[in-house]
């Protein structure tokens, strides 16, 4: 489960991140980042990075959906370490996710996040 304080939740902040932050896109998924600091979060205090994410239905029905977006929360959860402080992150599910296997979508993901983050790791 990812924990509360890193779920993106508002619809401006998935629109925002999404039309203003930088995309590597892969064969199962679409990565979506803004650096920087969280425009919701309080000045005294450094935000965590957030994420959320988009499982459309052609990416299959419910169950296919669901288990997607499950894959995908536990495999941001143990990448937030590499996100800085207060970034935003949107994934994108593509349709060719819904057969690919929890090591594609890793190595998809991973190669997504290299390239937005420019190899540096933080």
């Amino acid at each position: 489960m990812l924990p509360p304080e890193n779920r993106l939740r508002r619809r401006e902040d998935f629109a925002a991140t999404v039309r203003r932050g930088r995309r590597a896109g892969r064969r199962n998924l679409v990565v979506h980042l803004i650096r920087g600091t969280d425009p919701h979060a309080g000045e005294e205090t450094t935000p965590p990075p957030r994420a959320g994410f988009v499982v459309s239905k052609a990416v299959g029905n419910a169950v296919v959906r669901h288990r997607v977006q499950r894959r995908l929360r536990h495999l941001i959860r143990d990448r937030l370490h590499r996100l800085p402080a207060g970034s935003l992150v949107v994934v994108r599910a593509l349709p060719g996710s819904g057969t690919a296997d929890y090591a594609h979508l890793g190595r998809d993901l991973d190669a997504a996040l290299e390239r937005l983050l420019g190899g540096v790791r933080t």
